[in-house]
């Protein structure tokens, strides 16, 4: 071991095999960290594995032995410039200068709150253990939904002392189930956190570079995330007139490519909050992402590549101007996973924006079904085509 305060190793298998590919990430955190053990390993996974993730994670921990393990399941995974779906990656951590902690919650679907506090009633930090720096990483089964007040409810139990960010576990577009690890176990209807206590700032920040296009729409009719009127008209036919308007395609029996270039912006203070539609109903209703409260003032919104690239690197330098002066160890990237499907290919040019602004390709992440900041200062909450960026100082 070198004489750091905090070593990183970064790994992407695209092996399909699931034991093989846990045992080739478990390798290379043991050539990077010399043979000693990880605190904590994160992994990210795709559903390709779903028949046996615990035999991915199982080979994981019997190859480099993490203290603690925890990950999710997800839609696109990268380590650096090494990229792609159908893959798995890892970020493992050893550090004299942090403390970590995975606590879970179960029950997402019928009582968010107390998943909530079972989560925070296991933090170190809510129990006396004094850091000055307190952030988690949160991973939900983004399927189980109730996530906007499920970070509410964490924010609320903890009095506010912790910086948070994470995502919703995905599936590689299936929308058929979503895992989040804890240990080598693979849950559903389950919250995963992992407590960071730190001497120095962790850095965390988001952006999303989309604009308001449509005029302002009154949400009159939802049910949790499905929406059936805009303005007391179903959304099929708000999205035809819109597409007239703009010279766009919309076609009702393949919907998904007018989607992916049209997410709603819901209106906050602070800006708008996106969300995704993923299905259009045969009464004209749409399901989206994330719940949609009915009464909230809506428009549709527009992106282009370069924007999205050029919010990346925003949001990856919102979080190095949080390190007060700290440098970059080591970055976990979360985008949407809507957001890899729009750009194809181009995904990669927002992963090169992340690392042009953080000079280093030591970041690990994946895609996921929404993703989750709670930053002072910064727009928080629960989000669609969002990327967020926390760094750990070296």
């Amino acid at each position: 071991m070198n004489n750091r305060l905090t070593t990183f190793a970064q790994g992407h298998t695209t092996l399909s095999e699931p034991a093989a590919a846990g045992e080739e990430l478990g390798k290379v955190v043991n050539d990077a960290l010399g043979g000693e053990p990880p605190d904590v390993a994160i992994v990210f996974a795709s559903s390709i594995y779903a028949y046996a993730y615990e035999d991915l994670l199982k080979s994981i921990d019997a190859t480099c032995h993490p203290r603690i393990m925890v990950g999710c399941s997800s839609a696109g995974e990268f380590a650096g410039r090494r990229s792609g779906t159908q893959s798995a990656s890892i970020l493992a951590i050893r550090s004299s200068e942090m403390q970590f902690r995975a606590v879970v919650g179960h029950g997402l679907m019928t009582n968010p709150k107390q998943a909530a506090q079972d989560c925070v009633t296991g933090l170190a930090g809510m129990q006396g253990v004094d850091y000055p720096y307190r952030t988690a990483l949160v991973l939900t089964d983004a399927l189980a939904g109730y996530v906007d007040e499920l970070i509410d409810y964490i924010n609320i139990e903890s009095g506010g002392s912790y910086q948070l960010f994470g995502g919703g576990a995905g599936d590689d577009a299936k929308f058929s189930a979503t895992h989040v690890f804890h240990g080598t176990r693979a849950l559903h209807d389950t919250v995963a956190m992992l407590e960071i206590l730190s001497r120095r700032p962790v850095g965390i920040g988001a952006a999303h570079g989309w604009e308001a296009k449509g005029d302002r729409l009154r949400v009159t009719h939802a049910e949790r995330n499905r929406v059936y009127s805009l303005n007391a008209l179903p959304l099929n036919e708000v999205f035809a007139e819109y597409a007239a308007e703009t010279g766009q395609k919309f076609d009702p029996t393949d919907p998904l490519p007018f989607f992916l270039n049209n997410v709603v912006g819901i209106e906050e203070s602070d800006g708008y909050k996106l969300r995704v539609p993923l299905n259009l109903h045969d009464d004209g209703s749409v399901s989206f992402a994330a719940e949609i409260h009915q009464g909230a003032l809506a428009r549709l919104m527009g992106a282009t590549t370069g924007s999205t690239c050029d919010a990346a690197s925003i949001a990856a330098q919102a979080a190095k101007n949080s390190l007060n002066g700290s440098d970059i160890g080591c970055a976990l990237v979360f985008d949407c996973a809507a957001t890899r499907l729009r750009l194809g290919q181009k995904f990669d040019d927002e992963l090169n924006a992340i690392e042009m602004t953080l000079g280093t390709d030591n970041y690990v992440g994946c895609n996921t079904y929404g993703q989750i900041v709670r930053v002072h200062g910064q727009f928080s909450g629960f989000h669609n085509c969002t990327a967020v960026v926390c760094i750990f100082p070296d």
